[in-house]
């Protein structure tokens, strides 16, 4: 697991309810958003631009905070106006336990329930309860489901172990997750005769290796940093137009792709043995990354 600067006050103080038994905990964030955000100026004095909340029936005049409501768009331009009281009364109670309901194999659980990681650390006081929670769920291999308030949210979240603490990590419910039957054209009618099969497996298996996050870097969001910092400095940036996009291999071409894989890998592989460390080379560009959540 990579190192960086621990954080300096948890987010969150409570307790994980285990049966009768109470565990006080801190939370601490486990991962930290390092995607690029970037200002909208003025062109002319290089000022940042604010944004207003607008009524377009009375000639996009300025709203004051003051005249704002909630409300809930049942349908298109139907809505519900809902006040803050009426929100606090639905809102869950408590906020202060981690109260577990279930434990079940973390194979059965699908990653697309996951959402956001928090380090789990105990008081003092509650050391002895917290290690014993921890070897349990070691020995077992099993991870705790539970349902936590944090921020004025319920959350369904899973406790799992890790080889230097414990994780708790905030899941989505089931009603939040598509499945993929619900996507069109998630059906893929084609045939993969034996040799492509054999060549693809082999391909497989000449690029797996031992999982070591270090290896992967962002290399989009480390290019426009070093970019910045010339400009920065005063440099000159030369833009230079990138190579089109590969179309697609199939048919006879799909064996082709797969022979160069397979030959590319396997000079890849020789390189490491003789003290070259790089990584493979793909054939086929990646897709555009997914949208995140927001931390």
């Amino acid at each position: 697991m990579s190192e960086s600067k621990p954080a300096s006050r948890p987010l969150w103080t409570g307790a994980i309810s285990f049966g009768l038994v109470s565990i006080p905990v801190r939370l601490y964030t486990a991962v930290r958003d390092k995607r690029l955000h970037f200002r909208t100026l003025h062109d002319e004095d290089k000022m940042p631009l604010k944004q207003k909340m607008v009524c377009p029936a009375h000639g996009n005049k300025e709203v004051h905070p003051e005249h704002m409501v909630k409300a809930y768009e049942i349908e298109k331009d139907r809505f519900v106006v809902v006040k803050e009281a009426e929100l606090e009364a639905a809102a869950p109670k408590g906020g202060k336990a981690i109260e577990i309901q279930d434990f079940v194999e973390l194979g059965e659980i699908d990653p697309l329930y996951f959402d956001k990681p928090y380090h789990v650390v105990p008081k003092p006081e509650g050391a002895k309860p917290f290690k014993l929670l921890l070897e349990v769920m070691h020995e077992t291999q099993r991870v705790a489901i539970a349902k936590v308030v944090l921020w004025g949210k319920e959350n369904l979240a899973a406790l799992r172990p890790l080889e230097d603490g414990m994780v708790l990590e905030t899941m989505h419910f089931s009603d939040e997750v598509v499945s993929g039957t619900a996507v069109p054209g998630h059906e893929v009618h084609a045939k993969v005769d034996s040799r492509e099969l054999k060549m693809a497996r082999s391909l497989v298996e000449s690029l797996t290796s031992k999982f070591d996050p270090k290896r992967y870097h962002d290399d989009y969001r480390d290019k426009v940093l070093a970019m910045i910092h010339k400009k920065a400095e005063g440099e000159e940036i030369v833009t230079r137009p990138t190579n089109e996009e590969e179309t697609p291999r199939s048919g006879h071409d799909l064996v082709a792709a797969l022979e160069a894989s397979l030959a590319a890998a396997k000079g890849n592989a020789r390189d490491g043995r003789n003290g070259h460390s790089r990584a493979p080379e793909r054939h086929a560009r990646s897709e555009s990354p997914r949208r995140r959540r927001s931390a």
